[in-house]
């Protein structure tokens, strides 16, 4: 019999939370080269260089935030830096970025061939959590470069965002194609959608056994609706603020994206969509009437951390601008509802970094209309998960498979997801009954504010390991940026 192998870490008395397990064991778990090795109870300190005592918190599962906006507000390699600490200290040990050509980012045009390279070199060295990138075809040379993604970077997963053509990215625009950085001749509208369709069903054909892992991910909402209810909400004095910017976004722009979509996917045989950040009631009912319309196409839905915490009567008020809008309570609920019936699959914070300076206008600070969109929240994705899930009867399981198991299949993280022997040590200890309140002011993010500002939330995490290694422990970020970037194709 040989010699038990040296284990580089035990963590001792984990309530180990696992996607799909009914119920947390207590388990030590064994680390070996930034992998779980041995799950059991007791293991022998003397199997380890080195051990740890989870003193029974919750041990879930590393959090696979799979939808993050780095770089979009300040500098790439800057916000990489604050904002995977602040990732860190949420749970979160993978981050998934969205990322395009055009203003914000890099603030350039041309090919991926050029971009995707600065962007790798500009993230290297500087995430606290492990990192990949989903990216969106913007002109229509990017679709020919698709296959070139994927083949050499690992990129399965691309993105629409419908409203770009004829609607600015924080209200009405006649701009775009200098905000997108395309020639004038290009339209960024349903023609260039399908096409970019046509062009991920022509990758998954050229790897069908890749297939499963090459997906489309759309943000739902139609320009034309939302320009006509803008200009009639602009002129209606009794709406203001978040309510405002809801009433100017309606639901059922939503509604009919998702529609046109599904269409459009069922159209050119490209099954594999993903839903992002539904907000709405009429945006749930959407997805699920095309799903039974096109049952052979693979849905997925997300919602995010923002719409289930947040509602229209939110006191930060324009801090919580955001696409689409934060909407009314009844909404809020109706998400919840959804989560609880097995109908969305996935939570994320969509986290997108805006200083205050950047967020509001000097000129007039209260004018919703013209307060960009987007805020950080990754920190407290898993809190804020655990907090309103626990009160309405979610199971710790079902939080592991929203916030870890199902975005890393769906996304290729073959090695994330679950804390089991030959996956990736990525653990984040939480403390169920530690009840906090949210302050900007102690978060490792750059933003400066937190549309969750005063929100008292239960279950606080304590430590964060990836890969075996302790990057968060009892409020301080540790060490220095050890993230991987992740390549997630098995080319």
């Amino acid at each position: 019999m040989s010699e038990t192998p040296l284990l580089d870490l035990i963590i001792k008395n984990v309530q180990v939370v696992r996607p799909h397990q009914d119920r947390a064991e207590i388990l030590d778990l064994g680390i070996k080269d930034g992998k779980f090795a041995k799950m059991a109870p007791n293991i022998n300190p003397e199997e380890s260089r080195e051990l740890f005592d989870a003193q029974n918190l919750l041990g879930f599962p590393g959090i696979v935030d799979a939808h993050m906006h780095i770089g979009i507000y300040q500098p790439l390699d800057q916000d990489a830096i604050t904002e995977s600490k602040a990732a860190a200290s949420g749970g979160v040990t993978t981050s998934l970025n969205y990322i395009r050509t055009g203003q914000y980012y890099l603030n350039k045009g041309g090919s991926y061939q050029d971009f995707f390279p600065e962007v790798l070199t500009l993230s290297q060295g500087n995430f606290f959590v492990d990192y990949g990138y989903h990216i969106a075809p913007i002109s229509a040379a990017h679709i020919d470069e698709m296959p070139m993604l994927f083949e050499k970077y690992g990129i399965g997963s691309f993105k629409i965002f419908m409203f770009y053509g004829g609607y600015g990215l924080h209200g009405l625009s006649d701009h775009q194609n200098l905000f997108l950085m395309i020639n004038k001749e290009e339209r960024y509208d349903l023609a260039h959608f399908e096409f970019i369709m046509r062009g991920l069903t022509r990758l998954r054909e050229l790897y069908p056994q890749q297939s499963e892992r090459i997906s489309l991910s759309l943000h739902c909402e139609v320009a034309d609706i939302l320009n006509a209810y803008t200009k009639i909400v602009q002129q209606d004095t009794t709406l203001t603020g978040l309510k405002a910017y809801s009433a100017a976004r309606p639901p059922h722009s939503e509604g009919l994206a998702i529609c046109i979509a599904s269409y459009l996917a069922n159209e050119t045989h490209c099954l594999n969509i993903n839903l992002l950040h539904l907000s709405s009631r009429k945006a749930i009912e959407a997805a699920l009437m095309m799903e039974t319309i096109f049952p052979h196409i693979n849905f997925r839905r997300e919602v995010t951390i923002g719409h289930l915490l947040l509602d229209v009567d939110t006191p930060t008020g324009k801090w919580a601008k955001v696409n689409p809008p934060i909407r009314p309570r009844e909404d809020v609920e109706y998400l919840w509802q959804a989560l609880l019936n097995n109908q969305i699959h996935w939570i994320v914070s969509d986290h997108a970094c805006c200083s205050a300076e950047k967020k509001a206008s000097l000129k007039d600070p209260n004018n919703i209309w013209l307060a960009k969109s987007g805020f950080g929240g990754t920190e407290y994705l898993l809190s804020g998960v655990f907090s309103e899930g626990s009160k309405r009867g979610m199971s710790y399981n079902k939080m592991a498979q929203l916030l870890s198991w199902n975005p890393a299949r769906r996304f290729g993280l073959d090695s994330k997801g679950d804390i089991a022997v030959g996956y990736d040590a990525d653990l984040v200890l939480l403390d169920p009954n530690e009840t906090f309140v949210v302050r900007a002011a102690e978060s490792e993010s750059q933003q400066g504010y937190t549309p969750f500002e005063g929100m008292e939330l239960t279950g606080r995490v304590k430590t964060t390991f990836l890969c075996g290694n302790m990057i968060y422990n009892n409020g301080q970020v540790l060490g220095s940026p050890s993230g991987r970037y992740l390549k997630r194709s098995s080319l």
